[in-house]
């Protein structure tokens, strides 16, 4: 099996690398989609053609671009290894780093699932909260239904159920589940829009569905509630927040709610790292071509961090040339105390993303993935990222920011 993928992963990837394709943009209109069952009910016929159209190229073994809540995905058939392997090829993505799986309804849950296994209550407060919507369950995987280059060989098997209407009806309509990482090469900032996708993967892939931009804009929260004690660990933080988990669990369980544990805050566990059973936790991720520094402003700097004052980190990104400006992209809270400091030094041109109020974390998540793209493109030298608080939607953030961070500063206001 292990040879047969590698040969599959091989062929694939040369094929990729040789091939140059006609990309399609085809835009859909998400709010004439509706569920009145595990069915979805078109009001619009052009987005009813258009993933009618997706839907075959998907079942003809071949890769989709489309918007979910949370990212665009770059999609396949979950179930067909051939076409689970030009996701591979398609992102340069590693393959130890395995796929979340997408599904469109609990029966389509089902058939994944081996026939023995209950879901926890845990598990079904989850779901029953947050599905549809951007929270990724691991289940035990059947690997006589899932294939192992899904799964990086793990026993688990990553899965959640789409709340955008585009997503959720493109698989409804292929009427199979979706492989579907981040539409993106593999260790860039996620796309957050169709014109993201084409400007990364044109020519790598036929369709991209543009569904217009993501209301989340970082990827889905990740929960392991398999552990023996109970537990419900979060590996990675995204789009439900840590407290939303704790308050549905207590809400629907009580005092019997098991805890919540979120990864490096409250456990380590290096064979997870070093083989992860869900994606986002091993590599580099999230990072533009230029280099991105993690400003930190607030609290107490790390013992082994040294305090620099605004006006002298600012004034040390200037050329040693006079006749040459550096061009650096700003990505603060809207109310940053250092958009202030940094335009009062002359020989740069800053380029500012704002990331929303600091009392407002999940716009700053929103904005985040759009803002190093958009300064990527704007052809900043540097971009500057400022922390926000580790709560709710900011661990998101943070999460993401420091994974695509070369350096971390600690700015002295």
């Amino acid at each position: 099996m292990h040879s047969v993928r590698r040969a599959i992963f091989s062929r694939s990837r040369k094929l990729a690398l040789t091939m140059t394709v006609n990309t399609s943009v085809l835009r859909c209109r998400p709010s004439s989609i509706s569920f009145p069952s595990d069915q979805p009910d078109f009001q619009d016929p052009s987005t009813a053609e258009a993933i009618a159209l997706a839907s075959r190229h998907l079942l003809q073994g071949n890769t989709v671009a489309f918007p979910t809540e949370t990212v665009y995905g770059l999609g396949a058939l979950a179930l067909d290894p051939q076409a689970a392997s030009r996701i591979f090829a398609t992102k340069g993505r590693p393959a130890d780093n395995p796929l979340i799986v997408h599904v469109s309804s609990t029966a389509m849950l089902r058939t994944l699932l081996p026939s023995t296994y209950s879901l926890p209550p845990s598990y079904d407060v989850l779901m029953k909260r947050f599905w549809p919507g951007p929270l990724t369950l691991l289940f035990p995987s059947d690997p006589d239904v899932v294939p192992p280059i899904i799964t990086a060989n793990h026993p688990t098997v990553a899965i959640r159920m789409p709340s955008h209407p585009v997503a959720r009806a493109l698989i409804a309509v292929a009427n199979a589940p979706i492989a579907a990482p981040s539409a993106n090469s593999s260790g860039k900032p996620s796309p957050t829009r169709a014109e993201h996708v084409l400007r990364d993967l044109g020519g790598k892939l036929e369709i991209i569905l543009d569904g217009g931009a993501c209301d989340v804009g970082v990827e889905s929260t990740v929960v392991d509630g398999l552990g023996a004690d109970g537990s419900i660990r979060v590996l990675r933080p995204g789009g439900v927040t840590v407290e939303d988990i704790e308050s549905a669990l207590r809400e629907e369980i009580g005092a019997a709610a098991p805890r919540v544990l979120v990864h490096r805050r409250h456990f380590e566990d290096a064979a997870i790292e070093a083989a992860p059973t869900t994606p986002g936790m091993k590599y580099r991720h999230y990072s533009p071509s230029v280099p991105v520094t993690l400003l930190y402003t607030s609290g107490h700097p790390p013992s082994d961090f040294t305090r620099t004052p605004a006006a002298e980190f600012f004034g040390s990104l200037k050329s040693a040339d006079s006749s040459v400006t550096v061009k650096v992209g700003l990505l603060l809270p809207s109310d940053s105390r250092l958009l202030h400091h940094a335009k009062e030094v002359p020989g740069i041109e800053w380029f500012s993303f704002p990331l929303g109020a600091v009392s407002d974390p999940a716009v700053s998540a929103q904005r985040l993935f759009d803002g190093l793209l958009t300064l990527e493109e704007r052809g900043v030298d540097w971009i500057l990222v400022e922390e926000v608080a580790e709560e709710k939607e900011g661990l998101a953030f943070m999460n993401r920011v420091k994974k695509a961070a070369g350096e971390s500063r600690w700015i002295e206001l």
